[in-house]
């Protein structure tokens, strides 16, 4: 159980945590209800900017407690010890709650979402040097002026926006046919992906 902080202790990000997680906003429509997923610590320097939890995140309420998460973790080379330590690792999907199956899988993260907490939370995060962004919701948002563009075609951009960025591809098992198809991704990418985030880890 985390330590309870007395009200005058709370900082102004300690009361904005605690709205976030408390937030309704999209009961409705959630078929399992509010349950937001996030990691975040204003000294954490890797920021890893997801879709949104699936069920098994949902029901566990850790990020990337998946299959993908697994795969997350071995192209980014840390230990979940590393991964879980948000004063290291920030985990800021761009829903916080899951939304829901649809035909093809889980849908799409829910739009009141972002614009209600994105920016107020990164603002409390000032020492961001790495953010991962993954899949193509991520990437509008962070990388609007190549939203347009396809995910295959940003990601294969990948050194536009190198060492602060890296869009990538969905660490899904759901993607095994893209990586396939993409090989340069993971001789190329991902190397370079694992020693900045080791470099990052080491200060």
């Amino acid at each position: 159980m985390k330590p309870r902080i007395a009200p005058a202790e709370k900082s102004g990000f300690d009361i904005l945590v605690e709205e976030v997680c408390v937030c309704t906003t999209c009961a409705p429509h959630l078929p399992l209800g509010p349950r937001p997923v996030l990691q975040v610590h204003p000294a954490a320097s890797i920021l890893i900017a997801g879709q949104a939890p699936g069920r098994k995140v949902h029901e566990s309420g850790m990020p990337f407690d998946d299959a993908s998460g697994e795969r997350l973790r071995q192209w980014m080379g840390v230990t979940r010890e590393q991964f879980y330590d948000a004063t290291r690792v920030a985990i800021l999907p761009m829903g916080f709650c899951f939304p829901g199956t649809g035909r093809s899988g889980d849908l799409p993260p829910r739009a009141e979402c972002a614009p209600l907490w994105r920016q107020r939370l990164l603002d409390h995060m000032p020492h961001i040097e790495l953010t991962l962004i993954i899949g193509d919701y991520a990437q509008r948002w962070h990388l609007p002026s190549v939203a347009p563009a396809k995910v295959t075609a940003t990601v294969a951009d990948w050194r536009s926006h190198w060492p602060a960025v890296l869009p990538m591809p969905h660490p899904s098992p759901r993607n095994n046919i893209w990586l396939k198809i993409n090989p340069w991704f993971v001789a190329d990418v991902v190397p370079a992906l694992q020693a900045r985030v080791a470099k990052l880890l080491s200060r």
